[in-house]
């Protein structure tokens, strides 16, 4: 009889150990990365939320120093005052972009007009109380309210939107009242004071300005806001209004009022390029104040209503 053929003993299935078991997808990972996945992605999301948090915290902060109000509750007619009330600054579409009022001297003796660049609060009905002192001092007086405050347009305002509405009051004037620069005078309270003193820097025909409380350089006072935590704010806040540095360069004869109990002026105040008169009063004191204009501009203004 013929021999049976051979079996290939490769082809032959080979018996599986009783102990072994296909191994699972899940232990073939090491558990060690998926903690740095979790924690790469952790990483990122945490940095979407700080970049979002920046950019929020960005796109708001002019709401951390200024303060608009659209409500104008008193006009100069509640203090006896005549007044016009102005729309002006129209756009390239012909429409007015300031609202604002122009407070005539008594006699019309004058043509020295006074640009009010009020606070960073408020509206001009807050600010017409500062009017008081020019007023009684017969100058002519413009108090506008910038874009974002009061009736004037535009939905909130900037270091940048501020400091443009301060020029087109100044050309309004120049180039509408035909007064000339040398008949004008710069008042900035608060922040305005910021804004008088860069107009006054770029305006060299302006004879003077005065400063009532100014204020400005915030970077310092907005890194320790409770809002600014965890925020790059020297490299995002440029709501910045500065003060110390233009003053000290400005060569505009500067009347500096300010409001403090140790009787010396503030470091910016008394670093400010000369001319200058400083004057430190404890509170608030409309006498003192219009004293002080007063004798101002009998020095340094070349106009003999005030010699």
């Amino acid at each position: 009889m013929p021999a049976p053929p051979k079996r290939n003993s490769s082809s032959r299935p080979q018996p599986t150990p009783r102990n072994s078991a296909p191994q699972s997808t899940s232990e073939l990972i090491d558990p060690r990365w998926i903690l740095k996945a979790l924690a790469i992605v952790l990483a990122i999301a945490l940095l979407c939320a700080w970049g979002t948090l920046c950019l929020l915290w960005y796109q708001g902060q002019w709401q951390l120093v200024l303060h608009p109000s659209r409500t104008v509750a008193t006009t100069p007619a509640s203090l006896g005052l005549n007044f016009t009330e102005l729309h002006f600054a129209d756009d390239a579409t012909g429409a007015p972009q300031l609202d604002g009022w122009l407070i005539p001297s008594s006699g019309n003796i004058t043509t020295v007009t006074v640009l009010v660049l009020h606070s960073g609060d408020g509206s001009i009905s807050d600010a017409l109380p500062s009017v008081l002192p020019l007023r009684n001092l017969d100058l002519n007086v413009l108090l506008f309210d910038y874009r974002g405050y009061g009736h004037s347009v535009g939905n909130h305002p900037t270091q940048a939107t501020m400091q443009q509405d301060s020029e087109a009051a100044l050309n309004w004037l120049i180039s509408t009242q035909h007064i000339p620069p040398d008949n004008v005078i710069l008042y900035g309270n608060g922040i305005g004071a910021s804004l008088a003193v860069q107009l006054a820097a770029e305006h060299h025909d302006i004879p003077a300005i005065i400063l009532d409380a100014p204020d400005g350089d915030l970077t310092n006072s907005v890194i320790q806001d409770a809002h600014s935590f965890l925020i790059p704010v020297r490299l995002l806040f440029h709501e910045d209004f500065p003060l110390a540095e233009p003053l000290r360069t400005l060569p505009t004869p500067k009347l500096l009022i300010s409001y403090t109990s140790s009787g010396h002026p503030p470091a910016a105040l008394a670093n400010a390029a000369d001319p200058k008169i400083t004057v430190e009063l404890p509170a608030q004191n409309d006498a003192a104040v219009l004293n002080a204009i007063q004798g101002f501009l009998a020095l340094y203004f070349h106009d003999p209503h005030y010699s």
